[in-house]
């Protein structure tokens, strides 16, 4: 597949690079240990216009296509996942529902502060008792005069902690739910009645935090409504439409880790000896080394086609999405598996980021739509009329 970037691009990509290898990577012990990314890394970030990757340059973002993203996400997840989850909600989940659907006061007044990373945002589907089931959700919104009033909890929301602003999905027609009893609002964390639960303790992504939200008679405005009042009731479009992007933008994630733990585990078959030479002589290793590189090959194939083809047709990528979302986590997760064997001992202890990766590569195949739910997606639309 031909790639042919700009100069300004290609400038950014080395820009990115030397971050990882002299900002990020230095202190992912660090952050791993302390469960925070410092305030000045993150300051960084901002500075770097990580916050607006995926935001229109007339909202203050830097306007990226979806594959110019993508080739970010590949060099940002070469090192500790909080960093990406970091900036990631602003480019993603948190505001791609303003960005498709909102009206243009929403954006005037919600981009720039995403764009800056002067604001983070967070995306509020889930709940107890809606995963996988995301059109379950319990939340409701009432609307009383010139409000809604929302009442309900969601969970596992990444920055739930430190974000300014959520997209908040709720029934507003117990009746239709999923197909127009479902809106998307946009509740600001000042809102009364607007709260931060439990912060979840996780088996990997430290430095990234996930939370409970709860609304408590929350008082939202109703021209906070995604998209305004011809939307009311369509917000589970809105939130499948976030989460096709979402999808590709996670296999980015998926290749750019599985791409590190490749060359991590080339390092160390040509360094380790045992028997008397280096363990890249056996012919166990290398085919584990040949499966691995296989492997990613073919997943950035089907990564930068899915992305071209979103940036061209725009949301009408669903299968791709889910098809991108499937093959690039169930991937990665492979290939962290063979890098812990060929490291063996070693690759087990945390001294070595091998064992941070394989726990923390292990989500991908959850957040954003289970392995289970993308081929479910892949065969309904394979079977549409």
């Amino acid at each position: 597949m031909d790639i042919e970037l700009s100069e300004d691009m290609k400038i950014m990509l080395d820009t990115i690079k030397r971050f990882v290898q002299r900002e990020l990577e230095p202190i992912s012990r660090q952050v791993e240990e302390e469960d925070k990314i410092p305030e000045e890394i993150v300051q960084k970030m901002r500075e770097l216009g990580l916050f607006g990757l995926a935001i229109p340059q007339e909202y203050g973002g830097l306007g990226l296509s979806l594959f110019e993203e993508c080739l970010i996400y590949e060099e940002l997840s070469k090192t500790n996942a909080c960093f990406r989850a970091r900036i990631a909600t602003n480019n993603g989940i948190g505001s791609q529902g303003i960005i498709i659907d909102g009206t243009e006061e929403q954006r005037r007044k919600y981009l720039p502060k995403l764009a800056s990373g002067e604001w983070t945002a967070c995306f509020a589907l889930t709940e107890p008792e809606a995963g996988s089931d995301a059109a379950n959700i319990k939340t409701r919104a009432e609307l009383q005069g010139d409000h809604w009033v929302l009442n309900g909890k969601k969970h596992f929301i990444t920055n739930g902690d430190i974000a300014d602003m959520a997209t908040v999905f709720a029934v507003t027609d117990p009746q239709k739910r999923a197909r127009g009893g479902i809106t998307a609002f946009i509740v600001e964390k000042n809102f009364p009645g607007y709260r931060v639960g439990t912060i979840e303790k996780k088996m990997g992504h430290r430095g990234s935090h996930t939370a409970e939200l709860i609304f408590d008679n929350c008082i939202v405005p109703k021209e906070n409504v995604i998209g305004g009042i011809r939307m009311v009731g369509q917000g589970f479009k809105t939130a499948m439409k976030v989460l096709d992007r979402g999808r590709i933008a996670i296999g980015a994630s998926a290749v750019g880790a599985a791409q590190k733990l490749l060359e991590l585990s080339v390092d160390y078959a040509k360094q380790r000896v045992q028997f008397g030479r280096p363990i890249a002589n056996f012919q166990a290793i290398q085919f584990m080394l040949a499966d691995m590189a296989t492997q990613i090959y073919a997943a950035r194939q089907i990564l930068y086609h899915a992305a071209r083809l979103r940036d061209k047709m725009g949301t009408s990528v669903t299968k791709e999405a889910s098809m991108v979302k499937l093959f690039c986590t169930e991937m990665v997760s492979r290939v962290a598996d063979m890098a812990l064997q060929i490291h063996g001992g070693m690759g087990y202890m945390k001294d070595y980021p091998i064992e941070r990766f394989y726990r923390d590569v292990r989500l991908m195949r959850i957040y954003e739509g289970t392995s289970e739910i993308q081929r479910l997606v892949i065969a309904r639309e394979l079977l549409k009329d």
